[in-house]
Parts: structure tokens; sequence; C-alpha cells
């Protein structure tokens, strides 16, 4: 394999991901030498067309000894630098494996999962979160290793935020209720916790596998409390919740099953998941938006009936 290989980038991509600025625009024009350095550098055959996520192109390959695998490529940003730790970390257990890095670019070489099967597949919502449950009570039961992000400076930074970003919310109720899980954030943030978090482990980033039934993938991460990490996992799907005709109840179903398995306190967990309510909030606003997600609403607020408060002190979690 000569060393001018080049791969082809498809045009959706380019241009959605293009659209991110400048710095987006200039690693989207690199890509096609870039991909076709690391397939001569790894030895790699191509193995079927290009596929594509929000922010990353992954490459379905065959490795010198034949052996399937994926190359991924995707810019490396504060939320992903510590990718490689953590899939390093995990050693494979619940998650994909990390086969080969390259640290200067953020390139990845991971065991093929079956794509076409991730657990939103799964009809049988009760089986998937169970399914989702046991995946994250076992990436969550390790220490974050060194070098990390951190929950507690990612939610110092989110606290400071605030009185400037609410402001832009149109209804003073959606104000009143981000400054609501700033103050449950702000109860917690000295007790941030030391698991190494996925931080978005939802039923699209689970996918089959053959060494295990069910592996996850795409993880971003992040030194802190599991509790941080529930958020994802209950508003996956969020048109089956509404259709059940009792959205409170079907989150508190799924939060239920998801603290149990995780051996969580729920008050703490809570108070995490309006810390998670929180950040997509600031999110957003910095999006641009002036209102909050509805889905995000209706399960901050699910969460904070449950909440006894006194003199802006939680002191107990009902249910």
């Amino acid at each position: 394999m000569s060393m001018s290989t080049r791969i082809d980038v498809p045009d959706l991509f380019a241009a959605s991901y293009g659209a991110n600025g400048a710095e987006a625009r200039a690693w989207i024009n690199d890509l096609p030498r870039l991909g076709g350095e690391f397939l001569d550098h790894w030895g790699l055959l191509l193995d079927g067309p290009v596929a594509y996520g929000m922010a990353s192109l992954v490459l379905p390959v065959l490795r010198s000894d034949g052996a399937p695998a994926v190359l991924k490529l995707q810019q490396l940003r504060e939320e992903t630098a510590g990718t490689a730790t953590g899939l390093r970390a995990w050693k494979g257990d619940g998650i994909v494996r990390l086969l080969d890095y390259d640290e200067k670019s953020g390139t990845q070489l991971l065991e093929r999962l079956d794509a076409t099967r991730p657990l939103s597949a799964v009809a049988d919502d009760g089986a998937a979160v169970q399914i989702l449950a046991e995946l994250m009570a076992r990436l969550t039961s390790l220490p974050a290793p060194e070098g990390l992000r951190r929950l507690s400076d990612v939610a110092a930074a989110m606290l400071d935020q605030v009185p400037r970003a609410v402001p832009a919310l149109l209804d003073p109720g959606e104000q009143r209720l981000v400054r609501t899980c700033a103050s449950a954030v702000a109860e917690l943030v000295g007790e941030a916790g030391d698991r190494l978090l996925h931080w978005d482990l939802h039923y699209d980033n689970v996918l089959a596998g053959e060494r295990e039934p069910w592996l996850a993938i795409d993880p971003e991460p992040l030194a802190g409390d599991p509790g941080f990490e529930l958020l994802p996992a209950l508003d996956n799907r969020w048109e089956e919740m509404e259709a059940t005709g009792d959205v409170a109840r079907a989150v508190l179903r799924r939060f239920d099953l998801l603290t149990e398995v995780l051996g969580l306190d729920r008050g703490r967990a809570a108070g995490w998941t309006l810390g998670r309510v929180l950040q997509n909030a600031l999110w957003d606003i910095e999006d641009g938006k002036s209102a909050l997600d509805p889905a995000q609403v209706a399960i901050a607020l699910t969460l904070l009936r449950r909440r006894e408060w006194r003199g802006g002190r939680l002191l107990q979690f009902t249910g």
C-alpha cells in the first residue's frame, strides 16, 4: 500500500461537521489524507462503506492478520481528550476494546462491533434499561485514572455560568428550574466523586458484540459521581415514555431500576441528574436557545417532586 492512500469523506458529514467553524473545516479538509495515513501506518484494508456520527468518521477495516476492526477519526476536543485513558483503564470490560491509538490526532483503532444492532433495537424497554444499568454499574465500578477531567471542576464551572445564562430563558418557570438545579449541584459539588464515568451512555452507544452480548462505545471519560451518568438513560426513546400516558411514572421506573442496579443513594443520584439537566440547559443557551428541552423539564420536575426541602437544603429523597 503506497503512502499516498486517501479516504473518501461523505459530503453530508463534511457539510454538517464543517458548519462548526474554521477549525472543524480545516480538520475535515485534512481527513482524506489523515485517514489514508493511518490505513497505511497500521497496515489496514478497507472492509466496507464509511459510517459517521455527529462528530466522527468510522471506517470498517481488516488488520494485517485479517481480524476485523474499525478506524475511528475524530477531532480532538476537551470532551474526548481522555478517551484512550478511559478505554485503557476499562480494558474492554463492558466496553469496546482499544487496539491502537495515536495521541497527536486522537485516531483510534477499535474492535469491531455490530453497528446494525444497537441496544435501541431491543423492543422491551425494561430489558434494555436493565442491560444499560448493568453495563453502567460495571463501568463506574473503577476509580478514575489520573489525568481525566473532573466532575468537581465541571460542576464549579457550571455554577459560575448560571447567573449570566438564566436571563436568556423566556419562561420565568424555566428560569426558576435552572436555578433549582444549580442549588442541587451547589449542595453536592464538594463531594463530586472519583469513579470512571462514560458520560454519554445511552441505548445507541451500546452495540452487540461477539465476546460479550453488549458493549458500550463512544465514551467521553470523566472522574465523578455515577449519579451524573443517569440522564442519557432517562430520556432515551422519549416518545415511548410519553406514549405510556404517565411520564413521571415511566421516568421513576427507569430511575429506580438504574439506582438499584448501581447501588446509588437516590437523593445524591437525583441531585446529580439535576446537575446533568443544568449542563444541557447551559449548552442549549450557549447554542442560542431560549427554552429548555421538554423532556429535560419533565425529568427534572419528576425528580424534584420526590425531594423534600427545608430552608433550601435537601432533607431526604422519598419513594
